[in-house]
């Protein structure tokens, strides 16, 4: 072992250690024990061409130069995507703590009772500030939520509608993922300006934003009552600070309500990772997306957490799965469940205040100087009309603040919680530089008495209670002692979720340089990130033996979702849009036949024999059986028993012969680094 080097260190076992493994196994050396465990078909012998190894303080040294190519500017960029002040007090005792950050999936409640305990935390404000009486513990990001809004309505909405009507002023970047999510699936979307009639058309759902992503807060009880009458859900993507202030989706009579909790403590990050949330009305709770925790008793008849209704999910229902997501992004949900819960609807409301008064200040200076707003109803978000919007736009960033272009005529300025005067009088140094920026008296009314909240909201005591560093100190290390993750011992369980976050990988995540960059930042303020991406894609494209890697999809699930698009979408280029089969192995993970139904595919299960291999003559006769059919095979190799087929290469040509494609899945690729290539072996 050389102490010195930062994969001794991560990966842990001692030369000692290796050997009493090896010898238990029955083995002379590693070398052994891999000529017998990987197929010689498949192995590769060469070494790879990566940089050698560094040691922990190098690899730092590497973070902070990468870090010092990014630029943190004042982003009000919005579209999402906010600056937020992490409690110190949360940052150092769950973001930075591995008690928080190393554990599993909570399939074990009695080791998970306080993440448990976290998440319905989470749970609990969410459906408190929307306003609906189910919320799941998390999902991946705002976009992705919206897009399982949709096909929830596929199920609840008018009964044999295939058409989404979504409002115009809905962030572009989630219209972008509602496309995708669709079109495999036959899902026809359709725009709308809600400030004109509803359309006369049948519709699954109705997606509105409140707040608009131009900032725009419209009365939607009328319109939600309209969508209703219809047949169609009603389906709100909104923000939770804004909830603070303006009345919850719920109680006009939103089905369903999604968003992002990003603004609730946890930082932008360059786009993530965040949490997503949906919440919905009492009747659609079996058909939510990803885990939901739910309170029982256990032995002694005290109260106990649980995972919730799990027969929505992929492991138990798989193609017939609601979703093919399953744990998304905890950590991120902990961390603003948490930031709620110090805070208190007090606190929150006297950020969403502030907020509010400072848009409101800033409104009033630009339309006091000769601009037009796109509306004089907002939260925390105006567009300003301009004939000289990319010029502005460019002394603005001149001046260090990056504003959303929106088009050639309108530039957005979303504030959050930490935009100060100083900040406003930056802004109006650009937009009025004759004429600086003064505390105006006058009342600037820009959220209207018809949207004004009056429901409470966050009444219980857990968001009433740990209001000092101390006492919420003390709550967050009353329930990490509840749970067992890699702070205390090995987990035998899991494979995809089974990585260590190393303590020097963890470390620059926080650094303000990788922290603060809005996601629509100009590249050029980001080149740390780029460098860090390619770099990163090069690495894994030497490993897995591909001409190309993406790091775009947000988890496993997606990378699924997205490999089975790439494969239909070359099938579709060479001539062959009718193949639309998807085999899958019995033993493959659930979210992959999830997966494939969301890609618009048929799902086949390939039988495995009772060592838990490919059934290669079953493998034969559904080939056969669906000869010009089948787009893919999906195959996780080594296998979820964590076995190294023999037959990989032969059930890889097999179904190429086909004219299929195989998709590999990814969960234990830690087994092949250095010693396989899936790119190589078919």
């Amino acid at each position: 072992m050389n102490h010195s080097h930062f994969v001794d260190r991560h990966i842990g076992p001692r030369t000692p250690d290796v050997k009493h493994m090896l010898s238990v196994l029955g083995y002379e050396s590693l070398e052994v024990f891999t000529q017998a465990v990987i197929p010689e078909i498949i192995r590769w012998n060469d070494a790879l061409n990566l940089p050698e190894a560094l040691a922990e303080h190098e690899v730092i040294a590497a973070a902070q130069t990468l870090a010092q190519k990014n630029t943190v500017a004042m982003s009000v960029i919005g579209m999402g995507y906010y600056n937020t002040h992490t409690p110190a007090v949360i940052k150092r005792n769950v973001l930075e703590n591995p008690a928080w950050y190393t554990a599993y999936t909570p399939y074990q409640p009695e080791i998970s009772q306080g993440r448990l305990e976290a998440l319905i935390n989470f749970q609990t404000m969410i459906e408190d500030l929307t306003g609906l009486p189910v919320a799941g513990a998390s999902l991946l990001d705002e976009p992705t939520a919206v897009a399982e809004a949709m096909t929830l309505s596929l199920r609840h909405g008018k009964k044999g509608a295939k058409t989404i009507l979504v409002d115009s002023d809905t962030h572009p970047h989630t219209l972008a993922v509602l496309n995708t999510r669709a079109a495999p699936m036959g899902i026809s979307i359709e725009l709308w300006d809600p400030s004109n009639p509803l359309p006369v058309d049948d519709y699954a759902g109705v997606v509105l934003s409140y707040p608009g992503s131009s900032g725009n807060i419209r009365d939607i009880g009328p319109i939600i009552e309209a969508i209703k009458a219809t047949g169609a859900l009603a389906i709100v993507t909104t923000d939770l600070l804004a909830l603070t202030l303006i009345e919850a989706p719920g109680a006009l009579g939103a089905d369903v309500v999604v968003g992002s909790a990003q603004r609730f403590g946890v930082p932008m990050g360059f786009g993530g990772p965040h949490a997503g949330f949906m919440s919905v009305r009492s009747g659609l709770e079996r058909s939510l997306p990803g885990r939901l925790v739910g309170v029982s008793i256990d032995a002694d008849g005290a109260p106990a957490y649980r995972l919730a209704l799990q027969t929505r999910e992929q492991h138990i229902r798989r193609e017939k799965a609601t979703s093919n997501i399953c744990t998304a992004q905890v950590l991120l949900a902990i961390i603003s469940g948490m930031y709620a819960a110090y805070h208190g609807p007090d606190g929150l409301t006297a950020i969403a205040r502030r907020v509010n008064k400072l848009t409101a200040e800033l409104a009033a200076h630009v339309t006091n100087n000769g601009y037009e707003l796109g509306s004089t109803s907002f939260f925390d978000t105006i567009t300003i009309h301009t004939t000289q919007a990319s010029v502005l736009a460019d002394n603005l960033e001149d001046s260090g603040v990056n504003v959303r272009r929106t088009n050639a005529d309108q530039i957005g300025i979303s504030l959050d919680e930490t935009s100060t005067v100083a900040t406003l009088g930056t802004i109006a140094s650009v937009l009025t530089p004759n004429v600086p920026l003064v505390s105006i008296d006058q009342e600037f009314t820009c959220i209207p008495d018809s949207s004004s909240r009056l429901t409470r909201f966050l009444q219980h005591p857990v968001f009433n209670t740990y209001k000092s560093e101390t006492s919420m100190l003390r709550y967050l290390r009353k329930l990490s002692d509840k749970d067992i993750a890699l702070d205390r011992s090995m987990i035998p369980l899991g494979s995809c979720t089974m990585k260590l976050n190393a303590t020097t990988e963890m470390e620059p995540i926080t650094w303000s340089e990788f922290a603060n960059i809005h996601p629509f930042a100009p590249l050029d303020q980001a080149q740390g990130y780029v460098e860090l991406i390619r770099e990163l894609e090069g690495f894994l494209v030497e490993i897995t033996g591909y001409d190309a890697v993406s790091l775009q999809p947000n988890a496993g699930s997606q990378g699924e979702f997205a490999g089975l698009l790439a494969i239909k979408a070359y099938l579709e280029s060479i001539g062959q849009p009718n193949r639309d089969i998807c085999l899958i192995p019995s033993s493959a993970h659930g979210t992959n036949a999830a997966s494939a139904v969301m890609a618009g595919m048929r799902v086949y299960v390939v039988a495995c024999d009772e060592e838990g291999n490919v059934d290669v003559a079953d493998l034969k006769a559904k080939l056969e059986q669906h000869a010009g059919e089948v787009a893919a095979l999906m195959i996780t190799y080594p296998s979820t028993h964590g076995v190294f087929e023999t037959a990989v290469s032969q059930i890889c040509e097999l179904v190429h012969d086909a004219g299929g494609q195989v998709y590999v899945d990814g969960a234990n690729l830690n087994a092949l680094v250095g010693v396989a290539k899936p790119g190589k072996f078919g």
